[in-house]
């Protein structure tokens, strides 16, 4: 784009000139109208008009067309203009272009939350009646008790995904010393686990533990002087609880 020069005599005439010119004739309504250009008076290096607005205060070449053969939309630089007085809207070359903006910054996604716990081991408590398991006073697993074992253990450990404790407590009744009771508690218990380990139960997945007469059933009171009605009444606490620890267990 063409910029004329002028000194500040030429300037001031231009700049009545120009407002004369346009306001005497009519604007072509296909011609071309310069834009907008607004400078600073105090430091400004262009002819400025003395009608002009403070946006719009600067000369620029008239209304564009092919009758007045003029070439419209130039600013009009005076003697003393440097390239730096240049302003956007005559000489956009010259202005220095503002630094783009620094690229936003997108805060990395927050790592996703741990994953639960996994819930605890379950545990089902299994409880054998010793007159199914073994005769009065003895600790060898009958018929009858395997079967128990089977129906009510085995074939509920197979439903264990991670078996982890296998615990087996021996109880008696409260007929004779505590120390005769511990050690027949602890024989009973011992005897299960053997029949569990013969059914395949890792060994070591199993404790025993003898309670001797310390722990009778809640609720079970018998008060008989025969012998035989008390051995009856008192058979809820002669007992093996088996206690099944691990993940999976179907409760039944």
């Amino acid at each position: 784009m063409t910029r004329r020069l002028v000194s500040g005599v030429v300037a001031g005439a231009l700049a009545a000139a120009f407002a004369g010119s346009l306001a005497a004739q009519p604007v072509d309504p296909k011609g071309y109208v310069p834009g907008v250009a607004g400078c600073d008076p105090q430091n400004c290096g262009y002819v400025l008009s003395a009608t002009g607005t403070p946006d719009n205060n600067v000369v620029r070449s008239a209304v564009y067309n092919g009758s007045r053969g003029l070439s419209g939309n130039l600013c009009y630089r005076t003697g003393y203009w440097t390239p730096a007085m240049a302003i956007e809207a005559c000489e956009p070359d010259l202005v220095p272009k503002p630094p783009p903006p620094p690229p936003a910054v997108v805060p990395p996604a927050p790592p996703p939350p741990p994953p639960p716990p996994p819930p605890p081991p379950a545990v089902q408590k299994i409880t054998l009646a010793s007159k199914a398991l073994f005769d009065f006073d003895k600790a060898v697993v009958k018929p009858e008790g395997k079967a128990a074992i089977d129906s009510e253990i085995i074939s509920k450990l197979s439903q264990v995904q991670k078996l982890e404790l296998v615990l087996v407590t021996g109880h008696t009744d409260r007929i004779g010393t505590q120390q005769y009771n511990q050690k027949l508690s602890e024989r009973r218990a011992d005897a299960v686990r053997d029949y569990l380990v013969s059914k395949g139960v890792p060994r070591d997945k199993i404790e025993t533990l003898g309670m001797g007469k310390t722990q009778p059933v809640p609720g079970v009171v018998c008060t008989m002087t025969n012998f035989k009605a008390l051995v009856a009444g008192l058979a809820p606490n002669r007992r093996v609880e088996v206690e099944v620890k691990g993940e999976g267990v179907v409760r039944r």
